[in-house]
Parts: structure tokens; C-alpha cells; sequence
């Protein structure tokens, strides 16, 4: 067989796998497509949605009534867009979660299945968990923190004496700040299933999480400064959950670990060296 052959022989799987994968695309586009149309058709009740705690916190706060202007004649427009964006992404993820296991299955023995699978499965779960932390714990707290800067102007018979302040929230800048709180959230709470899934490829050890877990903290400090308003109370909350998803992913690694060394033991492919080496590299 000439080298021609064999390059053209090796080439065939990489164009079948690159077909297959634009298919795969193009199914998973055309799903979020038709989800953000049919967003769009019905944006003005989640916008409603979305807009509730807004809305609660200015109902306790008692000054003003809810409502959001519009800067700019294009921002309702581009709000829609957005809120059918996110609509879209949400409703057509499990045809895209589906695609993508489609494509990747093939390629994978059956014990690499059941392992992955779950892990697909937990992902989306966790991010639906950590969007409504945000949305029902978070968000009212932040949004009533930044009210408690408003004030009333006083005024002496006909002359003001002191300027109010009061809220007059743009549209686009609100859905934007609540949208960053809940796909950061969600993003948060895929910690467990990152590095549980990178225990099971055996990139990380329980003793190697818990040899940084100073590390960590200092990292989850800085992450809750960073993605929370600036009130102590936000910002504790967000640590203490994120560093309780943190120790629940060294206990989910360590039981990872535990399966994969009985499993070698039973198949006699585990040896006393392996777990000794494994320790060496948790302590480094």
C-alpha cells in the first residue's frame, strides 16, 4: 500500500467524524432557533418573572412603584432579544445535551458510558439549582441593599433644601445584572461535578483537594467579593455555599477513588506501590 493510501485511508474516519459533527451542530442550532422564537413570542411574562424581586424590594422599601425605563428607543427590543436568548439556551438544552452525547458516545467503551453519563445528567441540575439560589436568596438581598441608598428630597415652603435620590432602573441594565447573578451561580454550582469528573479521570485526589484547601478559601473569598454586592451578609452566604460544594466534592472524589481501587483490586491490577505513589502526589 502506497503512503497516498494510507493517508487517504486515515483521513476517511476524521471527515466522517467531522460530518457527524456538523450535523450534531446543526441540529443543536436549529433546536435553540426554534426555542428563542418561541421566547420571543412570549417574553413579557418572564420579563414579569425576572422582575419580581426588583419589584418585592421596592415594595418593602415603600418609596416608589416598580417600574424600569427604557434609555435608549432600541432597549426593549434588545431586552427582548436577551431574555429570548436565555429562554432559548434553557429550553433547547436537552437536545443540545443529547447531540452532544450522541457524538460522543460512539467513541466511548461502556464503562466510560456509565461513568459520563450521570455526570451529564448532574450538570444541568446543578446549574438549575445554583440560578434559583441566585434568584430567590441573592438577588432580593442585593437589589434591597442598593435601595437603602435612595433619599427623600426635603424641601421649606416652595425651595428645595436637600436633592433626592431615586431609583429610575433602565431595562437592559437590570435584566443584565440579574442575568450575571444566576449564570454565575449556576456556573458555582458545578463545582461538584467538575472535580468529581476529574477525580474519576484521576487529574485531582481527595488528599491533593484537601492539601489547597487554603488555597480555596482565599479563592472563594475573592469570588464572592467579586460576584456579590458589596454587603457582608451576600458575601457570606455565597462562601458558605460555595465552600460547602467544595468540601462535598472532596468527599464525592474520595468515593470516586475508593470505587476505582476496589474495582482495580478485584481485577487484580492494583498494587500496594499505586496507592503509595497516589499519596506522594496528594502531598505535592
Amino acid at each position: 500500500m502506497s503512503n497516498a493510501d494510507e493517508i487517504e485511508d486515515t483521513s476517511a474516519p476524521l471527515i466522517e467524524h467531522l460530518t457527524e459533527l456538523r450535523s450534531r451542530l446543526i441540529k443543536s442550532l436549529g433546536a435553540f432557533v426554534v426555542a428563542m422564537v418561541i421566547c420571543f413570542t412570549v417574553w413579557n411574562p418572564i420579563f414579569d418573572f425576572l422582575t419580581q424581586p426588583l419589584c418585592d424590594a421596592l415594595a418593602e422599601n415603600g418609596q416608589q412603584d416598580c417600574g424600569l425605563v427604557m434609555i435608549a428607543l432600541q432597549e426593549g427590543f434588545f431586552v427582548a432579544v436577551s431574555i429570548s436568548m436565555l429562554g432559548g439556551l434553557v429550553l433547547s438544552f436537552p437536545v443540545i445535551s443529547y447531540q452532544l452525547w450522541r457524538f460522543v458516545a460512539p467513541g466511548l467503551y461502556k464503562s466510560e458510558k456509565n461513568a459520563f453519563l450521570p455526570f451529564l445528567l448532574a450538570s444541568p441540575i446543578m446549574f438549575i439549582l445554583g440560578a434559583a439560589f441566585a434568584f430567590y436568596v441573592i438577588t432580593p438581598m442585593a437589589f434591597t441593599f442598593f435601595l437603602n441608598f435612595q433619599q427623600a428630597g426635603a424641601t421649606a415652603g416652595t425651595e428645595a433644601t436637600s436633592a433626592g435620590i431615586n431609583y429610575l432602573g433602565s431595562a437592559q441594565s437590570y435584566l443584565s445584572l440579574t442575568m450575571k447573578f444566576i449564570i454565575a451561580f449556576g456556573l458555582c454550582f458545578q463545582l461538584p461535578v467538575l472535580l468529581t469528573l476529574m477525580g474519576k479521570a484521576g487529574l485531582v485526589s481527595a488528599e491533593g483537594l484537601r492539601s489547597v484547601r487554603k488555597y480555596a478559601v482565599v479563592g472563594i473569598l475573592i469570588l464572592a467579593a467579586i460576584a456579590t454586592p458589596p454587603d457582608v451578609v451576600s458575601q457570606i452566604i455565597l462562601f458558605s455555599v460555595v465552600y460547602g460544594l467544595y468540601e462535598v466534592s472532596i468527599q464525592l472524589v474520595a468515593r470516586v477513588e475508593k470505587a476505582r481501587i476496589e474495582r482495580l483490586k478485584a481485577e487484580g491490577l492494583y498494587f500496594e506501590d499505586d496507592e503509595d505513589e497516589a499519596d506522594d502526589e496528594g502531598k505535592a
